[in-house]
């Protein structure tokens, strides 16, 4: 409906193509969020040859990104039913949260993977980690009140991450399929940047006539150590 507000749902699922949903694994948050944040982080290498004095950074990978985010768990009876009716607080509601984003999945041994949307907002990951601040209490020592903080680190399905990365670095292996009008010198030259390399890419591929690739063949382009 039309002005209906829209809840922050976190929905999980027992496999990273997100296909089979975990059992009563939907929830729903109490309150939106004010805010969310996402992280992201670049790996490099600073090793440095020896004798010298200074090191180049050298790229390594993207890390997936993080998102932060935090929850509201209240029963104070402030927000219309979500009163204190059981006299456990929040802690089912609580347990309940836990069991969907950081029990242990039997099946795929590790925590489920978790999908979150709300608006213009969905991420696919697992949770990093989580804290639970406690912070009203009834005169009985049961907890009304909570907030979670919580980092999810995001995923990336292979077919999608292959497609993003898609480069040619000298430093990687890479199978290529030989396509009409394609020639070792020129598939090495846009692996490497450089077709003197074809001889070696052809002695690691075994081939004994490699003036004659087929469309539909398949080499292979392994690190090499460049020569000037």
């Amino acid at each position: 409906m039309k002005g209906e507000l829209t809840k922050l749902k976190i929905i999980a699922y027992r496999d990273n193509k997100f296909t089979r949903i975990v059992g009563d694994g939907i929830f729903s948050s109490l309150l939106n969020p004010e805010k969310y944040a996402f992280k992201y982080k670049v790996e490099y290498t600073e090793s440095q040859g020896q004798g010298t004095s200074t090191s180049q950074p050298k790229y390594v990978r993207s890390v997936p990104e993080d998102l932060n985010l935090e929850f509201l768990f209240d029963r104070t009876g402030i927000i219309k039913g979500h009163s204190n009716d059981l006299g456990v607080g929040i802690v089912a509601d609580i347990e309940r949260f836990k069991r969907i984003v950081f029990d242990y999945n039997g099946d795929e041994h590790k925590p489920n993977y978790l999908m979150i949307g709300w608006g213009t907002l969905l991420f696919k990951g697992i949770l990093a980690e989580m804290t639970i601040e406690y912070k009203l209490f009834s005169p009985e020592g049961v907890p009304l009140r909570a907030v979670v903080k919580a980092s999810f680190k995001g995923i990336v399905e292979d077919l999608l991450r292959l497609a993003k990365e898609n480069n040619n670095s000298p430093d990687l292996t890479h199978v290529r399929i030989v396509k009409e009008g394609d020639t070792l010198p020129l598939m090495t030259f846009r692996i490497y940047g450089d077709s003197k390399y074809y001889l070696q890419v052809a002695a690691a591929n075994n081939l004994t006539n490699f003036r004659r690739l087929q469309a539909g063949q398949h080499i292979k382009f392994p690190p090499i150590e460049k020569v000037s």
